[in-house]
């Protein structure tokens, strides 16, 4: 495909989007498993040992235990927000609108959508924003 074709395009074919729908469930099944292992991780819902009924209490191994919930908590909140962005991006293949840059109106790259399928700026428009703190 030439490059004047590739920008007279507003939007992906069916055809294409469909391609990109495989890509985005597969990602959302794969998201969803792990999200619900990181819940399970620091929700204690997996443990079938003893600790919370021992007498004896080791600081440091409950501290780091604590820890490594927390962070499971983290990312477990990010796992949560890849997977709503995963579904926002099936509601826009839905809509037709899957792959148009949200700030230039252009077709994202194909690449770059199927290396980061939920991506609604292309690399142009990302480049051009300003670096956040």
């Amino acid at each position: 495909m030439t490059k004047n074709v590739k920008s007279d395009k507003t939007r992906y074919s069916d055809e294409e989007l469909q391609e990109f729908k495989e890509i985005i469930l597969s990602k959302l099944e794969k998201a969803k498993a792990d999200f619900i292992m990181l819940t399970e991780a620091y929700t204690n819902k997996n443990e079938n040992d003893t600790n919370d009924t021992s007498p004896t209490f080791k600081v440091l191994e409950e501290g780091n235990a604590v820890m490594s919930k927390e962070e499971n908590s983290k990312l477990a909140n990010r796992q949560e927000k890849f997977i709503a962005s995963l579904e926002n991006a099936l509601v826009r293949i839905e809509n037709k609108s899957y792959g148009v840059c949200r700030e230039t109106g252009k077709l994202i790259s194909k690449e770059r959508l199927r290396s980061v399928p939920h991506a609604t700026l292309s690399i142009e428009a990302k480049l051009n924003r300003p670096v956040a703190n």
